[in-house]
């Protein structure tokens, strides 16, 4: 992987976490914050949509908007197991 692309991928991680966190919570979680909820919902989204027969486009637009919805699940998840 080249450095083009660890650079594109944290900034789609970015992103993606600052969009989920105004979603879920109105403000994002700092730039470090951010990356990592964007990358880790890149990979939930990557595990839950294909298996429930969502799939989306290709390219940067489509990346992020994956990325966003799959953190969004996670900072829901999160909300509700930090409520029990």
């Amino acid at each position: 992987m080249g450095i083009e692309s660890i650079l594109v991928f944290i900034l789609i991680g970015a992103i993606a976490g600052w969009l989920a966190g105004v979603i879920v919570s109105g403000f994002g979680f700092g730039l470090l914050g951010n990356i990592v909820i964007g990358i880790i919902g890149a990979f939930i989204a990557g595990a839950l949509f294909p298996r429930l027969g969502f799939g989306v486009g290709g390219g940067i637009l489509w990346a992020i908007i994956h990325a966003t919805l799959g953190a969004v699940i996670l900072l829901v998840l999160i909300r509700i197991v930090k409520r029990a």
